[in-house]
């Protein structure tokens, strides 16, 4: 049971008594692999199994429509290099069949080599065929002239299932090699997307690409909202931290804040609602659909908020910590898969009626840019590396590690009221160890305060465990997991801790785990039994334990020393800049200050600083650097450091101080939800020119344009061609400048900026609401990307 705990009051420790889980339920289902192979996927009602081992996958979203194919190198190795374990990507079919039997597979439509590129960084994938996707595509990813013939789309209707047929066929055979029972890497499809009430439709799907040809152990319908998902198909929930499909009244969606608690409940009723509401003409009563722990098919998620769009009517900023916060809630809640939407940005596409984004115009209640998909992902549109990025790496991290445990590991919710001076915790344990999940996090609109005298005993088979010895207070904004009788080396186990669990790795035959502090909260340590304690821990024996606290701060350097094990404690920033890589033949911990990623022998990394660290434990015998200065190594505490010269990335300023005049158009509404428009007319729009030296392009991987501005809606051309645009939202603007860099030199880049008019209606942040009517340029940089290749071999 859990007693309440109010800001100021000691009061009685929280207390949990948590069972081990009973026995997955296997066979009911119908997705999995036959009985045979050493690495076959069975689905159980707790888990799912990868060659007989409980498997943990975390998936991130990506397009390759919408990315540049020179870039899929890149942006797959940040999201292996992130903690990814497989991407998802949706197969679009406008892009494909812009004509009635007229197919295109050919460049960044090249599904196939996506998916080759993928297995080459050691991803799984998991396809999305359509054919109805949405993914804020013009109707929904199904081409005009599909539209244009009024059929009974997203039903059995023959008509439309021929039309199916063809397309699937074309897809299935881009993919034929490629299934997981082929030795490839597709572990998973899903069919159509959002579809609440045809059950039969979504049965027949998989029946039709199975009769084309494809098979694959995992299939997948989106379960929120109520959906009705036919027992062929897996259902797969979402959650969010904020959206742009709400109204412009609306502050906070009632949903996002349910998201950030602990709950066996998956279903969300308000993802989608709008387009439900507005296509479909469903609307539901939240008391009609019941929003239950369903005991027959594991917890996967598909889009657990990556970020978040923006409409022209709202224009949502999610932070960083709101995303890593949301994602542990859900591991705290029951997940066993995680999965985010988007995990990489892209670009709309442009295609034979123009640009190819939901609007208005197509009957979406929503307009959102043209041009634009970068969804404030972790990675970026133009492949920036976002600190959310390694906010989840930090989880995914430690998931890859000890997810086979975690996955069998059942949920007990000790706090999850809405009330925001109750604290939020929950155990996830397999009766006997597990993880303690607490938080005072929510979003800044509307935090949670700190708990103060907090202190937590859970009652396993074996005993009680009672982190932390004395009571502390935990601060707001944090959202923490603790682990409770975590396995260290043989015969050392960890009682409780006040950090988190980060990676391991063996050297020397000795056991190296890492750990994390958390800002605010003192580090201790309790194993079972008396041990011997050097280097940076500091030994209490009593009662039958050894309590460990810090004698030097949390860092790469701080180490505390056991006989068969050496925990070393970081804090918040080293965190951010740790990786689990396989660096020459072995898995090694990576500490870099620029964003790398691992894959043919080399560490490649891409640096806006002309000035990088990176770290390896344990070190290769060499390092080298490809067209760049490398220092000699020097060994700090566990660690071998290389400073890294990358002269020319950098940053330099080429506009400042801007206030153009500037008029606004008359604001229209428009959509089936009335909902406010995006500007057409441009012809009051403050035009500002920008040239860009040529030199600024040479010796570097990109060149890219970052605006700091405020106003209402911007774009931005080379010659005619629109190459971006941004509907202001509190975020910079960044462009990539590198294809277009010929044209440039003869053009420059000319913006047409809208002024922000508040009196418009426009939904923004409180963080960044009380901004000035009109158009305000603070700078317009060129950030210069460096590329720098560090390899081992001799």
């Amino acid at each position: 049971m859990t007693s309440a705990v109010r800001p100021g009051t000691l009061v009685a420790p929280h207390h949990l008594t948590v069972v081990a889980p009973t026995a997955p339920r296997r066979g009911h289902l119908s997705v999995g692999e036959p009985p045979a192979g050493d690495d076959r996927i069975e689905v159980t009602s707790r888990w799912v199994e990868r060659g007989g081992i409980p498997w943990f996958p975390i998936t991130g979203e990506i397009h390759y429509s919408r990315v540049p194919r020179d870039r899929w190198r890149d942006v797959l190795g940040h999201a292996r290099a992130g903690g990814l374990t497989s991407v998802a990507t949706y197969v679009l079919w406008q892009a494909h069949e812009p004509e009635p039997g007229v197919f295109r597979w050919d460049g960044q439509l090249d599904l196939r080599a996506f998916i080759e590129e993928a297995r080459a960084h050691g991803l799984d994938v998991v396809v999305r065929l359509g054919p109805w996707a949405h993914g804020e595509a013009r109707y929904g990813g199904f081409p005009d002239w599909l539209v244009e013939r009024n059929l009974a789309t997203r039903t059995n209707d023959p008509a439309y299932l021929d039309l199916v047929h063809a397309f699937y066929a074309q897809t299935i055979a881009q993919l034929r090699g490629l299934a997981h029972a082929e030795g490839g890497p597709i572990v998973g499809a899903q069919v159509d997307n959002e579809l609440y009430d045809q059950p039969q439709h979504l049965a027949r799907l998989r029946e039709l690409a199975e009769e084309l040809g494809l098979r694959v152990p995992i299939w997948t319908a989106t379960g929120w909202g109520g959906a009705q998902v036919p027992d062929t198909l897996l259902p797969v929930y979402s959650a969010y931290s904020d959206g742009f499909w709400d109204d412009e009244q609306t502050e906070w969606p009632e949903f996002s804040a349910f998201h950030f608690r602990y709950s066996p409940v998956r279903d969300d009723l308000s993802v989608g609602a709008d387009l439900r509401e507005a296509l479909d003409g469903i609307t539901l009563d939240p008391d009609a659909v019941p929003l239950k722990d369903d005991d027959a098919v594991p917890f996967v998620t598909c889009e657990l908020g990556g970020g978040m769009h923006v409409a022209y009517h709202r224009r949502p900023i999610v932070a960083p910590a709101d995303v890593a916060a949301l994602a542990l809630a859900k591991v705290g809640s029951g997940s066993i898969w995680q999965g985010y939407y988007m995990y990489a940005g892209g670009t709309q596409r442009t295609g034979a009626h123009g640009s190819e984004q939901e609007s208005h115009a197509t009957g979406y209640p929503n307009d959102v840019p043209r041009v634009t998909y970068d969804f404030a992902a972790p990675i970026g549109e133009h492949g920036q590396i976002r600190p959310h990025h390694h906010g989840l790496r930090a989880q995914h991290v430690w998931l890859q590690q000890d997810g086979h445990r975690i996955a069998t590991m059942a949920t007990t919710v000790g706090g999850g009221s809405a009330d925001p001076e109750i604290l939020r915790w929950a155990v996830r344990s397999d009766g006997r160890s597990g993880y303690l999940f607490a938080s005072t996090y929510q979003p800044a609109k509307a935090a949670l305060p700190e708990q103060r005298d907090v202190q937590l005993t859970v009652t396993l088979d074996g005993g009680d465990v009672t982190v932390p010895t004395q009571p502390v207070t935990i601060p707001a904004g944090v959202s923490l997991v603790w682990p409770l009788r975590y396995p260290l080396a043989p015969g050392v186990v960890l009682r409780g801790a006040t950090a988190r669990v980060l990676a391991r790795v063996t050297v020397d035959d000795r056991e190296v785990v890492v750990l994390g502090a958390y800002d605010g909260i003192p580090v201790e340590l309790v194993l079972d039994g008396d041990h011997e304690v050097g280097g940076a821990g500091v030994a209490v024996h009593r009662e039958g334990a050894t309590i460990i606290s810090l004698a030097a701060p949390a860092g790469p350097t701080c180490v505390v020393e056991l006989e068969s094990a050496r925990i070393i404690v970081l804090d918040q920033e080293s965190i951010d800049r740790l990786y689990l890589l396989e660096v020459d033949g072995r898995e090694r911990l990576v500490l870099s200050s620029a964003p790398l990623y691992a894959v043919d022998g080399e560490l490649v990394v891409q640096t806006e600083s002309p000035d990088v660290t990176v770290s390896l434990l344990p070190a290769p015998e060499a390092l080298r650097a490809e067209g760049s200065d490398l220092s000699e190594p020097s060994d700090d505490g566990p660690w071998r450091s290389w400073q890294v010269s990358a002269p020319q990335a950098g940053r330099r300023t080429l506009v400042s101080g801007l206030r153009p005049e500037a008029t606004s158009p008359r604001p229209e509404r428009g959509g089936p939800l009335n909902r406010l428009s995006a500007p057409t007319d441009f012809a009051g729009a403050a035009v500002v020119q920008v040239e860009v030296p040529p030199e600024l392009f040479d010796g570097v991987d990109r060149t890219l344009l970052r605006v700091r501005w405020t106003g209402d809606v911007g774009r931005a051309f080379v010659g005619d061609e629109l190459i971006s645009d941004h509907f202001w939202h509190g975020r910079d603007w960044d462009l990539d400048l590198t294809p277009w860099a010929s044209a440039i030199a003869r053009h420059g880049v000319r913006f047409e900026l809208l002024p922000w008019q508040r009196s418009t209606g426009v939904w923004v942040d409180p963080t960044v609401r009380q901004i000035p009517d009109g158009v305000h340029v603070a700078a317009v940089d060129v950030v210069r990307v460096g590329k720098v290749r560090l390899t081992w071999s001799i």
